[in-house]
């Protein structure tokens, strides 16, 4: 597996000294998940975050009603965490789980965050994947979920993610956007 394609990825966000590009490619390491493998579960305080070179993971929680609530798709070219444990390094509230066969550059987030402190462009790259990821996406999601209809919704997760539809499950995606597997399938028969 060529680490190319991750720091391809990170170079979107800004540019890196050779430094710190040797520093942190010495973090990397390759592993493998199976359709059905957990990254992170519920309870586990975890210690790294994953790049997603190919395949694809989820993150959900379950409900107190026992509902699946998704809280994130993590497709090719994303990094894959259970971020506010990780950070705290206290027991996470997620799983994440394979949807695929999978396969990630995987890296320790306290050792990444060392990196932070020692390289400023690195430290560029995590600000700049905070703001995009956790305030600039996140923030709309959350208002959209809140006050749009089921179908607004459903509408922009098409827009936002067209080539995650042929790769789930109406009930991933259900979940995702908080409805019953049966409301979506009016919503998309009413599309067509």
């Amino acid at each position: 597996m060529s680490y190319d394609v991750f720091f391809q990825k990170i170079k979107t966000y800004t540019e890196l000294s050779p430094e710190a590009e040797a520093a942190w490619a010495a973090l990397l390491r390759e592993n493998s998940y199976h359709k059905g493998d957990y990254f992170v579960t519920e309870g586990q305080t975890p210690k790294k975050v994953a790049f997603i070179v190919n395949g694809l993971m989820y993150q959900y929680y379950a409900a107190g009603n026992g509902d699946m609530v998704v809280k994130y798709f993590f497709p090719e070219n994303r990094i894959a965490g259970s971020m506010t444990a990780t950070l705290t390094q206290s027991p996470s509230n997620f799983t994440i789980k394979a949807l695929e066969d999978t396969q990630v550059l995987e890296y320790n987030f306290l050792e990444f965050k060392k990196l932070v402190s020692i390289y400023p462009d690195i430290s560029a790259f995590y600000t700049r994947y905070i703001e995009q990821h956790w305030i600039i996406e996140k923030e709309p999601y959350e208002v959209s979920l809140r006050y749009e209809s089921a179908k607004t919704n459903y509408d922009k997760f098409l827009r936002n993610y067209p080539g995650l539809v042929k790769r789930l499950k109406k009930q991933h995606i259900a979940a995702y956007l908080g409805i019953t597997p049966t409301q979506l399938s009016r919503i998309f028969f009413a599309n067509k």
